[in-house]
């Protein structure tokens, strides 16, 4: 996501004003000062204006370096996890989970994260850390206005009607079969085996507050299995779409994402 700092007022002095007046637009804080660069936050109007920042960092003329504590959502490559499902120190945590989102931070030892879900490939964690962020002192440039722009000219309309041998030679238009829904379902995460029933479809289920099964969980495209077994026991939202069980009156969410709730 890359989006430009929102200031209006031209040359605004930040160093003097910073933990005065509230910030009178939506600011946003990237991660390098640089327009193009990710946003890490957006600070709403109103808010406290951020910190200068006490790490020593510096910024370019036309930005202010400033501190943005956490936590913050971010996502780490499955493989950037220990076996004790610990972030490994030097690994990038991104701000979405792909690998063109940008960059949240480069994760240091002694710095804490928090597993909240999987996706696909990707863990979703709560770093718990004090971010530098940059802060554009330039205006917003707003773009002139478009130019009107003369109405286009209907097309001709032919008057005579299409003979009935060309209509009956057309072929029915396809009728698509319509996609699963995809939806977020809540529940608690349980396993969907034990000694009376060894052998079900899918090896978890997600139950309600009674201990019924809601339907099973498919997490084929949970690439991470051995990371579930922590989430056996707990209340999680599962984003995924509903599908009934072959031959059975069962339902089975192929699941995309979850996290926990």
């Amino acid at each position: 996501m890359k989006i430009n700092t929102i200031l209006t007022s031209a040359g605004l002095a930040w160093c003097a004003s910073l933990g005065a007046a509230p910030l009178p637009v939506a600011t946003a804080v990237q991660s390098q000062p640089d327009p193009a660069a990710p946003v890490i936050v957006v600070l709403a109007a109103g808010t406290e204006q951020p910190a200068a920042s006490a790490s020593g960092a510096t910024a370019p003329a036309g930005w202010i370096a400033v501190d943005v504590p956490g936590p913050f959502t971010g996502y780490v490559h499955n493989r950037d996890l220990s076996k004790q499902l610990d972030v490994v120190p030097g690994a990038s945590i991104y701000l979405a989970p792909k690998d063109d989102s940008g960059v949240l931070a480069v994760y240091q030892k002694g710095d804490k994260a928090d597993i909240t879900g999987l996706r696909g490939a990707w863990t979703q964690v709560r770093l718990q850390k004090t971010l530098v962020g940059y802060v554009s002192t330039a205006p917003a440039v707003q773009a002139a206005p478009a130019a009107p722009t003369a109405p286009a000219s209907p097309a001709p309309v032919s008057a005579a009607p299409a003979s009935p041998a060309a209509v009956s030679s057309q072929a029915p238009a396809p009728q698509d079969h319509p996609a699963p829904l995809t939806r977020l379902f809540e529940g608690k995460l349980t396993s969907s085996e034990s000694l009376l029933y060894p052998h079900r479809p899918f090896k978890w289920q997600l139950t309600d507050a009674s201990g019924a099964r809601i339907a099973y969980v498919n997490l084929e495209s949970i690439l991470m299995t051995e990371q579930i077994e922590n989430y056996a026991g707990h209340d999680v939202v599962v984003l995924g779409s509903l599908r009934p069980v072959k031959e059975t009156r069962d339902l089975v969410i192929d699941v995309e994402a979850f996290h926990l709730k």
